[in-house]
């Protein structure tokens, strides 16, 4: 089943809240090699103005992943798991995100691109903290191949 045009334009249900905690971005900031002293000592992000540690910037991709999986369940998407590639990431920060952030994101389908047999499917997840204002928008664009090659 080739990946379904119908998809551009869908919009999912927000996310459940995620809570940002300080020790999953001093994480994610080592997994990452992220070895500013913000991203795991309080202290120092506080001296930037920041209420406790910040989040390193693809550490957005923590909250998109649970847009991704709405997309990857629509039994109409076309999209399998083992014939996708993500193939780009890219971010837009209003702010940066802190530990202590709660966190929803809303996925929409801006874009599917047939070629040669495979698509590119392009999405935007729009991250919000709790009092509804913009943190990141989240733009991944994933690469469906054709099943059995």
């Amino acid at each position: 089943m080739p990946v379904n045009p119908e998809l551009v334009g869908r919009v999912f249900p927000p996310t459940a809240p995620y809570l940002v905690g300080r020790e999953k971005v001093r994480e994610f900031a080592r997994a990452v090699f992220a070895n500013d002293p913000q991203h795991v000592d309080p202290a120092a992000a506080r001296a930037l103005g920041y209420a406790d540690v910040i989040a390193p910037p693809t550490f957005a991709m923590v909250v998109q992943d649970q847009t991704l999986q709405q997309l990857l369940a629509e039994p109409d998407s076309g999209i399998v798991l083992q014939n996708l590639l993500h193939a780009e990431q890219r971010f837009r920060y209003s702010r940066p995100i802190v530990a202590g952030d709660e966190l929803t994101a809303t996925l929409s389908v801006t874009a599917v691109r047939e070629m040669r047999g495979s698509a590119m499917v392009t999405s935007e997840a729009e991250i919000t903290d709790a009092a509804g204002r913009h943190v990141v928008t989240a733009t991944s664009v994933l690469l469906v191949g054709e099943a059995g090659k």
